[in-house]
């Protein structure tokens, strides 16, 4: 369960960086693209192999690698927008309702228990995502940006199984840091483009935020594969339990540190979500 625990904190911290990055005006594509090369350089770190880079091409996990670099940055700046734009409890949920992909494809592909409990577990989550999402005096925020929310949802589910399904057992740093480079490369050459055409500058402020995201964003990713491929567990308890983990504890530190209002439904959503969690990991 320590990876698990260390998933979540991982993940909650990238909200709060998101929600800090609008206080402080931090260019998001700069922070982000650091952020990749922060994350790739941790996979290369944690690599103790000796691989080429032929041999990186022609392995059988190479054009996912390639695909998911794509994605991430993409649902990055996604996320980054709706934490934004509609709140960060909002970006939380839009996200880490996403689970219910992964969780169906790990039920009726990899063929996983469908016990009564535990699809009664998911089911309570999936209450909690939405009775923590309704928020008071926030409906024409979101109604101008409802797209957000929904792309931020079909994104995350996208990435977290395909990351789960075809992650190799053996080296997992060297496939996160294959992902994390195509990343940083296209948001790279999108920075240069930008540079050239609006004669914009880098901040350097970015640098240090961009950093701190990094290393949230490889820990995220890295600790849950690692609970992924624990003996006994399946993907879709582990992918339930630390979504609404996430989504609990993001929306509590929305209250606490950005002073996001917290409805009676709200509080609901949260106590299902920890209900949830019971279900699902007592099984």
């Amino acid at each position: 369960m320590i990876y698990l625990f260390l998933s979540v904190l991982s993940s909650t911290a990238i909200f709060v960086l998101f929600k800090l990055f609008n206080k402080y005006k931090i260019d998001t594509l700069q922070a982000i693209v650091v952020n990749y090369i922060t994350a790739f350089s941790f996979g290369v770190l944690f690599n103790d192999t000796q691989i080429t880079f032929s041999e990186i091409v022609q392995s059988n996990w190479f054009i996912i690698a390639v695909g998911l670099g794509f994605l991430f940055i993409f649902i990055f700046n996604v996320m980054a927008l709706t934490a934004q734009k509609n709140g960060l409890s909002v970006a939380s949920v839009s996200s880490k309702m996403s689970f219910i992909i992964p969780v169906l494809f790990g039920i009726y592909v990899n063929h996983e228990s469908t016990e009564t409990q535990k699809l009664i577990g998911v089911a309570l989550a999936l209450v909690a995502v939405y009775l923590t999402s309704v928020k008071q005096n926030e409906n024409a925020v979101i109604a101008k940006s409802i797209y957000l929310p929904i792309i931020l949802f079909l994104g995350s589910g996208i990435i977290d199984t395909s990351v789960n399904h075809f992650a190799p057992k053996g080296n997992i740093p060297l496939f996160l840091s294959s992902i994390f480079s195509v990343a940083a490369l296209i948001g790279i050459s999108i920075i240069a483009y930008k540079s050239s055409v609006n004669k914009s500058t880098f901040q350097l402020k970015c640098i240090p935020f961009g950093i701190l995201l990094g290393i949230a964003n490889y820990g995220s990713m890295y600790f849950l594969l690692l609970a992924l491929r624990l003996e006994n567990t399946e993907s879709s308890t582990i992918f339930t339990v630390n979504n609404i983990a996430i989504l609990a504890l993001s929306t509590l530190v929305g209250l606490i540190l950005f002073k996001e209002k917290i409805s009676k439904k709200n509080w609901i959503g949260i106590t299902l979500a920890f209900i949830a969690i019971l279900l699902v990991t007592l099984v």
